[in-house]
């Protein structure tokens, strides 16, 4: 049976996880049940695509077909994928709410104020103010707060006692109560009373409902901006085209266009879609995908990536990936993903969370205890005000959501800065490595080697060495062949025919060559393969100490030659390499190469570590060492060879022009695979670390300042308490704070 994509996706999205899942297709009753035994829409039906799927930010598990509460905290959902477009309705529904409860609580409050127990006018009987303000401050309790007392009683019953269930509390003991006292004043023991008469707290719950759908409306709008990173990203891709037919030049949507279309970019657009130039010159600004502000020449040939900015030439491209295969697509899938990842300083919170609500509950009782037994008179009225406090300013979210908002901020400020976050422990972990290991090749050279000599054995000639180095390294993607095919092409030199090509990951290759098998590569390659190459290698070291890279060349079992290669180190490869190191990384630089030639290179970088001539497996016992020294490895890479030290190491970043098989691996990806983008990824770890300690910070001190407070811990002090409204306020704005202080994130400078 064959499985749609839109299908397999959706499979993909519900498989070895838990998730909370809606029954029955309903949108507010949850079922806990393993994954796997929630089946996804039959491919006959219409199957959920990421961006109809809700989940958490505090709870990342939860998935739900659609808006509506998390069963967990409460908390409204968001969409699975942020780059969709984002459902405001419980943004509109909860700004709808708190202007009703605003219009009713301010005659609430002002009859408070004003404290006159009778209106009289000529007309109009006596009217007790109480009652007006049982009147208005009803619709406000059973309908403005309605989601909270749903959703508080919700948590209640299946055992998640969460934010929304403390106030729910809180509202519900402060108007039940005052609902009683008027309507049965004569009920109420004389320890509730003051000169006589119970005092109601109308005013105090019709203000607490008021503050906190303030608070989730300037939450859910702060909440909607940390996606807004990525939906950015899209955004770039043009939504019109212009399309090349046999008719001429036709204006189309983007969405029509299909890899093998011509397209025509003027100046000063976004280039469509991924794909290569066939015609014109120009310069594209890449700088909103790679972070690297100098624009970069395109000539025919060349790859475009979509959603780049063409510059002052026009350019004809031919569209190679369109829709969810292009860079674009595919960056907002990844940061999408990442997004919802844990980081592990999120674990003391969970840790907390799942003892707070039921902690705070026993905070408010053992207050209300002992203001009843130990307070002044009227002490029930003082134990009763201290409880709903210390129920209304605790804030459970505040602490989950500490974590969460700066993660999925910080992922979208690297999305735009070239830097893909595979995961938050990625991210927090780069923060606080302590040894760096990386590639020679393409990050502290430019990546661009170029011939200097070709030296032949005894018997062969320097054009026949070139020529068989060219045929065997021409289906090799490594920049060293590359400049080997390059040189022969340049000589015009014709290449001998080949067969049976054989690629050795760290060592060379081989293939079958006029009935003799031919190699290239190393001098180790070549002593396993039994090719003496001692008869050259005075002449090889000398090259090596200069900083080049020697390849051997054999046919038949006898040493032909060797082309030696050199790879300019990058201009800023110093002062960068300087920069990492005072930043607190132990830079160790791993390759292939002899040890003479890595030491070139590294004495000319600045580099005090070195370690040469490894294949994948001394890549690995590498990591291997520097973990047991204690350090929390990162390890950069751009080649299959690096892919298992990648994922040893503590923390994997791949350069984003290496090979697919390295960036898999990988944790972090660095678009434009430099060390300058290292430079930034380092700064955006420790930025967002810190943001997550903040947030964290503040989440805890208000928490365990806040609940003493409403306690009366400074009553002895003061003589008053704390006001439930100021109590609510506060919870209110706590959880603003912790996503406000994210948000910073967006413009953190890389």
């Amino acid at each position: 049976m064959t499985v749609d994509a839109a299908t397999a996706k959706h499979r993909a999205d519900y498989r070895d996880t838990t998730y909370y899942f809606c029954n029955a297709g309903c949108r507010d009753k949850f079922v806990a049940q393993p994954s796997k035994y929630v089946q996804p829409p039959s491919p006959a039906s219409a199957p959920a695509r990421a961006g109809d799927i809700y989940t958490c930010p505090m709870h990342p598990e939860v998935r739900h077909p659609g808006p509506g509460a998390c069963p967990i905290c409460g908390m409204a959902l968001e969409p699975l994928d942020p780059a969709a477009a984002a459902d405001d309705r419980e943004y509109r529904d909860m700004r709808l709410r708190f202007w009703f409860s605003l219009t009713l609580a301010l005659p609430v409050v002002g009859l408070v104020m004003i404290g006159k127990t009778y209106w009289m006018d000529s007309t109009v009987a006596p009217v007790n103010r109480n009652w007006i303000e049982l009147v208005l401050t009803t619709p406000i309790v059973l309908w403005a707060a309605w989601p909270f007392l749903v959703r508080g009683w919700k948590g209640a019953i299946g055992g998640r006692a969460n934010m929304f269930t403390l106030i729910a509390m809180g509202v519900g003991v402060a108007f039940f109560y005052s609902t009683f006292a008027l309507i049965f004043p004569g009920k109420i023991p004389d320890a509730f009373k003051e000169n006589g008469f119970a005092p109601l707290y109308f005013e105090a719950a019709a203000v607490i409902v008021t503050l906190v759908l303030l608070g989730q409306v300037l939450e859910l709008r702060a909440r909607a901006r940390t996606g807004a990173a990525v939906r950015a990203l899209l955004d770039l891709s043009p939504k019109t085209v212009r399309r090349r037919t046999p008719q001429g030049t036709e204006t189309v949507p983007l969405s029509e266009i299909r890899a093998g279309d011509i397209l025509v970019v003027p100046p000063g657009e976004a280039i469509p879609t991924d794909g290569e130039v066939i015609e014109g010159n120009s310069a594209v600004d890449e700088s909103l995908l790679t972070g690297e502000s100098m624009p970069v020449a395109k000539a025919a040939g060349a790859s475009v990536t979509g959603g780049t900015i063409n510059g002052t030439g026009a350019l004809v491209v031919r569209a190679r990936k369109v829709g969810a295969d292009t860079m674009l697509a595919r960056i907002a899938g990844l940061v999408a993903e990442a997004q919802r990842s844990r980081a592990p300083m999120q674990g003391l919170a969970d840790k907390v969370s799942a003892w707070f609500v039921p902690a705070v509950i026993g905070v408010a009782v053992l207050a209300f205890i002992a203001w009843a037994q130990y307070g002044p008179s009227p002490a029930y009225n003082y134990g009763l005000v201290a409880a709903v406090s210390v129920l209304i300013i605790a804030c459970p979210c505040a602490l989950g959501l500490a974590t969460p908002m700066s993660v999925m901020t910080a992922i979208g400020r690297g999305a735009h800065a070239g830097i893909l976050v595979r995961d938050a422990r990625s991210l927090e972990g780069f923060a606080t490595a302590t040894a760096l290991v990386i590639d020679k090749t393409g990050t502290i050279t430019e990546g661009r080697p170029r011939v200097i000599a070709v030296r032949a054995a005894t018997g062969a000639n320097e054009n026949s060495v070139l020529a068989l180095a060219a045929a065997l390294e021409s289906q090799s993607a490594h920049p060293l062949a590359q400049a080997i095919t390059q040189a022969a092409r340049e000589r015009s030199l014709p290449l001998p025919a080949i067969s049976n090509f054989q690629s050795v990951t760290g060592g060379g290759v081989r293939a079958d060559a006029g009935g003799e098998i031919a190699l290239a590569g190393s001098a180790v390659f070549m002593r396993e393969n039994g090719i003496e190459t001692d008869a050259l290698a005075p002449e090889a070291d000398k090259l090596r100490r200069s900083g080049a890279t020697v390849v051997y060349v054999a046919k038949g079992g006898r040493l032909q030659g060797f082309i030696a290669q050199k790879d300019p180190l990058k201009d800023d490869a110093r002062e960068l390499l300087a920069a990492l190191t005072a930043d607190g990384l132990d830079v160790t630089m791993a390759t292939g190469d002899t040890e003479l030639t890595a030491m070139a290179v590294a004495r000319d970088a600045g580099i005090a570590h070195v370690a040469s001539e490894l294949k994948p497996e001394g890549k690995l016992a590498l990591i291997a060492k520097l973990k047991s020294q204690g350090h929390i490895v990162a390890m950069a890479g751009d080649g299959v060879n690096d892919a298992p030290a990648l994922a040893a190491a503590d923390v994997s970043i791949a350069m984003g022009t290496g090979a697919d098989a390295a960036i898999e691996a990988a944790g972090l990806t660095l678009l434009k695979g430099d060390l300058s983008a290292l430079l930034r990824a380092r700064k955006l770890a420790r930025t967002a670390r810190r943001n997550m300690k903040q947030n964290l910070f503040f989440a805890f001190v208000y928490n365990a300042i806040g609940i003493p407070v409403a306690a009366g811990v400074l009553f002895p002090l003061t003589g008053e308490l704390l006001s439930p409204m100021i109590a609510a306020a506060a919870m209110s704005l706590s959880s603003v704070s912790v996503v406000a202080n994210a948000l910073r994130l967006r413009a953190v400078r890389l």
